[in-house]
């Protein structure tokens, strides 16, 4: 025991890639976070990183010493989870991670509701659109569209996730609607950035057939934040493919229309990331039953705005010239 932190600082060393962030995330200087490292390997008589001015590579021996390291810190924290779950105690603080669009738009409220049922519960949030390192981030749960390809988190799925074209009734008004993919390129359109690139390749179906349009870049709005692009396009500035959960409330609002419903895009599931324990604090477990309940609700209402028809731009054709762009 008296050699946990070093194996701590250890096991951080080896998943960050360097000892010096690995020591900042521990409260250690670089200093005494190589005197520490030198000390664990003194004690094991066995070295465990090939070091050069530039990276930490671990050793064979420091590949195994890692994995008997990782189950037995999962063992102490599934110790402490299991306590925690035995006194049935909600309180404490829950790190939530989620995309920026949908944490301002839609967590955020459902945050408040949480913590009237359970004051107790603090929550530090971290919106971004890419993924979060949840174990550099200390994340305990994650709210994303889709599934990311990790095996060391557990996916729950937690509701179906439409994506829609949508443009403001300004913009339909002087610049019409188009009503198949080819269309679009007469139309300007709102890009969104993602941690593999931009996403311009929009695909649609529509029965049997099958239309990809790529947005040209050059003359499209850029941003890797999901939020600035569902507001240039209420603000008029194109058409952006955005999830329903991200425009729900701007549909009924009567700020955004869904273009060329009978077209559909693949749809990205909503899951709920976290990872692999034997046991999940409570406080976690609540909240995360919380928003299974909320996502069946807000799904269903959802479906039924949708189906209803009510949020859809009228057909009213897609001019022959090209509206004229922002220079």
């Amino acid at each position: 025991m008296e050699n946990l932190g070093d194996i701590r600082l250890f096991v951080e060393a080896a998943n960050l890639g360097g000892l010096s962030v690995a020591g900042r995330k521990l409260g250690l200087s670089p200093a005494a976070a190589s005197a520490r490292l030198v000390k664990l390997e003194a004690t094991l008589h066995t070295r465990l990183f090939e070091r050069t001015t530039r990276q930490l590579r671990l050793t064979e021996e420091g590949r195994i010493y890692l994995m008997h390291c990782q189950q037995a810190l999962q063992s102490l924290e599934d110790a402490h989870a299991a306590l925690q779950a035995g006194r049935s105690i909600v309180s404490g603080k829950v790190r939530v991670s989620a995309t920026s669009d949908f944490g301002r738009h839609v967590l955020k409220g459902w945050l408040d509701e949480f913590n009237v049922q359970y004051p107790e519960v603090t929550f530090a949030v971290v919106l971004s659109d890419s993924l979060s390192n949840l174990l550099f981030d200390e994340i305990d749960l994650a709210i994303r569209f889709g599934v990311p390809p990790d095996s060391l988190l557990v996916a729950r799925r937690l509701a179906p996730n439409r994506r829609v074209l949508c443009a403001s009734p300004e913009y339909v008004a002087t610049h019409g609607a188009p009503e198949r993919p080819q269309d679009l390129e007469r139309f300007d359109c709102i890009v969104l950035g993602t941690t593999s690139g931009l996403a311009n390749d929009w695909r649609f179906t529509r029965g049997d057939e099958v239309e990809t349009y790529t947005v040209p870049l050059g003359n499209s709005r850029e941003t890797n934040d999901g939020a600035l692009a569902r507001e240039w396009a209420v603000a008029g500035y194109g058409i952006a493919m955005k999830s329903v959960w991200d425009i729900g409330s701007d549909l009924r609002a009567g700020k955004l229309k869904i273009l060329m419903p009978e077209w559909r895009s693949p749809d990205v599931p909503v899951h709920a990331l976290y990872q692999r324990s034997r046991y999940m604090a409570p406080r976690v477990r609540t909240l995360l039953d919380f928003l299974v309940e909320r996502f069946s609700a807000m799904s269903r209402d959802l479906d039924d705005y949708l189906n209803s028809g009510a949020g859809v731009a009228e057909k009213s054709g897609a001019r022959n010239s090209r509206p004229p762009r922002e220079t």
